[in-house]
């Protein structure tokens, strides 16, 4: 019966196209297969800049995913009021999602480098461009009934099989393609020009005729407009990542590297100005950063340090606190970032900074996952093992700081190896910093959890360097352990090194603050299991 109907409505209003029904309903799955394509770049490239300026990924992912999967709902309603009109209306969508799909990364870098605050861009442009593609579908239906006559289940088997394809190769060309190409204010800009382009070509060629004068000249007006708006945006789009690096990194950038793995900054005339940032978060500040090294590193030492493994760390600081003892015979630094390490190597303030620790015959470079490069290979007899790695807040470091992962951590140390995790701020994050310490104790190793201040800075915020609003000074969380029945003594090597800010004393006063304010009752974080979360 809706074959029927379907059949007389067709042969009441008959199409008039330009092209053969075959030629016209290739041209119109096309279209649907280069949209499709655009969309799921839309979507690619919000949640990949939402999870480099935020952090959490999973959060990013499930926000955008199902913003806009209801909007697509919402979208598809919306459309059954515009099918009598499906060509004009089908034009000036894409014309719409050409310009807000195109122009949002830029937007959402903007929001961010200048308020400071992303998310609700982020939800915004996730909800217009989930109701503009839900918006497709009916009236493409519409279209391609128009152009060539079929049952209504092989008209939907076709252009869902386009769309399909479409996404597919969508998603393949994001991250192979136009990021590492183009990157992702420019790639958006350009899939937004490709958008505009398809969607006005189908219309304005393939159902000229069923378009008004007025019509005709609307979507010429609109897609002219918005393809031009993007070659602008495009062609200033190294001003605009300029002044905006400025706005969020301050004059003094030196070096913007996009490695494979992160964008790495260095900012600063020279080693004692010098701040590294990793994806926008701010790692290394050199007018502190011996605060956070020397707790990190000189209470492990205490004991034998012959062989020392290093995990993460890869921009050489923590190594040169180690390469400071003349008994450590080898170290081994795994950095999963070979661009860190090179800038660390060759960078004169960097280079400087770390005490040009690359040069030293003791330590070997290895670029490499951390918990891959433990599983993979058999590494033990490490004296002591120092874990510098990323916040566990960030979704990409959960695994390194899951129960398997210490497992692992302990089975590359010797008899009477030492093991110490930087494991996130302890104040600003309490129920991280104690899964972190959990998880290690899950692992079979005893623990000594202490946690040290850095100098008071107002710009030492973000997820490595989260700022305890009381005190207005950055907050670093440490646990020392070992395997067996005790934990491990918190003191300092009988015969260190000069220290700049660690002491017996300052040690005692970390270690009575981190356990006075132990968080009871917290559950292992593991592979399948991952319990490391935002705080407020």
């Amino acid at each position: 019966m809706i074959d029927q109907q379907m059949q007389v409505s067709l042969r009441g209003g008959a199409p008039r196209l330009p092209v053969r029904p075959r030629t016209g309903r290739f041209l119109v799955l096309a279209a649907v297969f280069v949209c499709a394509a655009c969309g799921l770049v839309y979507e690619l490239e919000l949640v990949a800049l939402a999870s480099y300026l935020t952090g959490d990924s999973v959060t990013q992912a499930s926000v955008v995913l199902s913003v806009m999967v209801f909007a697509m709902g919402i979208g598809s309603l919306l459309a059954k009021r515009l099918r009598s009109h499906a060509a004009v209306g089908f034009g000036l969508i894409e014309a719409a999602l050409a310009l807000i799909g195109g122009c949002s990364a830029l937007v959402l870098y903007a929001s961010f480098a200048w308020m400071g605050e992303s998310r609700f861009a982020l939800v915004g442009f996730s909800l217009a461009i989930g109701i503009l593609i839900g918006a497709e579908i009916p009236l493409l239906m519409t279209l391609i009934q128009r152009v060539d006559r079929q049952d209504a289940g092989g008209a939907v088997a076709d252009l869902f099989a386009a769309d399909y394809v479409g996404a597919l190769v969508g998603g393949l060309a994001f991250p192979f393609l136009l990021l590492p190409a183009l990157g992702q204010l420019t790639g958006a800009l350009l899939t937004g020009t490709v958008n505009a382009a398809a969607g006005g070509a189908l219309v304005l060629w393939v159902f000229r005729r069923d378009l008004t004068r007025r019509s005709r000249w609307l979507l010429i007006v609109a897609n002219v407009t918005v393809i031009a708006l993007l070659a602008a945006a495009t062609v200033l789009v190294d001003d605009f990542e300029r002044v905006a690096r400025r706005a969020v990194y301050g004059d003094q950038v030196r070096v913007t590297v996009q490695t494979d793995v992160q964008e790495v900054v260095l900012t600063g005339a020279g080693r004692s100005s010098l701040d590294l940032f990793l994806d926008g978060r701010l790692r290394v500040s050199a007018r502190d950063e011996y605060r956070y090294h020397e707790a990190l590193v000189h209470p492990a030492m205490n004991g034998r340090h012959a062989r020392v493994l290093i995990l993460g760390g890869g921009d050489g600081l923590a190594a040169r606190e180690v390469l400071r003892y003349p008994d450590v015979r080898s170290v081994t630094v795994v950095e999963l970032d070979r661009g860190v390490t090179r800038l660390a190597r060759t960078d004169p303030a960097l280079s400087a900074l770390n005490a040009h620790a690359y040069r030293d015959p003791r330590l070997t470079a290895v670029t490499a996952d951390a918990f891959n490069w433990l599983r993979e290979a058999s590494h033990g007899g490490y004296d002591v093992v120092i874990s510098d790695l990323p916040d566990p807040g960030i979704t990409a470091s959960t695994k390194l700081y899951s129960a398997e992962f210490y497992g692992l951590a302990t089975e590359a140390l010797a008899p009477g190896g030492r093991l110490v995790v930087h494991a996130g701020p302890p104040v600003v994050r309490p129920r991280t910093f104690w899964t972190v310490e959990t998880s290690m104790r899950a692992a079979g190793l005893r623990t000594r959890p202490y946690r040290i201040c850095g100098r008071p800075s107002g710009s030492a915020a973000g997820p490595d360097r989260t700022t305890d609003a009381a005190q207005g000074r950055p907050d670093w969380g440490f646990v020392l352990a070992r395997p067996g029945v005790r934990p491990p003594a918190l003191h300092l090597p009988p015969r260190p090194p000069k220290l700049r800010f660690l002491s017996e004393g300052e040690l005692a006063r970390a270690a009575r603050y981190a356990e006075g304010r132990r968080l009871r009752g917290q559950v292992p974080s593991t592979l399948v299991h991952p319990r490391y979360w935002e705080e407020p």
